[in-house]
């Protein structure tokens, strides 16, 4: 009876890492960098989103908890995004420091200097979803 519990156990862990493993739906920066970004209808959800957790929302940056350093400033959802006109103006591009720091025209350019950077795919992405509003669609 004990061989047999410790076959069920064995069975019962085998399945679950077959599950665990088969699960796994991480981003990895390759799949973001090969995903491009069109030049009009840019989704946030779709696009953006999966963009800026990978690159952007990790451990000790721009995450809720951490807030990015210097800017006190979280990519990690919509709302945190949005939550600030002096980081991200909608319509307005070009008067976004979160666009200015992306594209290293900030005194503290983001991604830093180590990090994997941003596309150009990647920028005029972020530029055209913000040109066109910064919806949460």
């Amino acid at each position: 009876m004990q061989k047999y519990s410790i076959n069920i156990i064995l069975g019962l862990i085998f399945f679950s890492i077959i599950v665990i493993v088969g699960c796994d739906d991480t981003i990895t920066n390759s799949d973001i960098d090969n995903k491009i970004i069109p030049d009009n209808n840019v989704s946030f959800k779709e696009h953006i989103r999966p963009l800026l957790q990978v690159k952007c929302a990790n451990s000790g940056c721009h995450n809720d908890s951490d807030r990015g350093g210097f800017s006190n400033y979280s990519v990690s959802t919509w709302a945190s995004i949005t939550s600030n006109t002096l980081y991200l103006l909608p319509y307005d591009p070009e008067n976004s420091s979160l666009v200015w720091a992306i594209e290293g025209n900030s005194a503290n350019p983001m991604p830093p200097v180590g990090y994997p950077p941003l596309t150009t795919n990647q920028i005029d992405g972020i530029k055209t979803w913000i040109l066109e509003g910064a919806d949460n669609n």
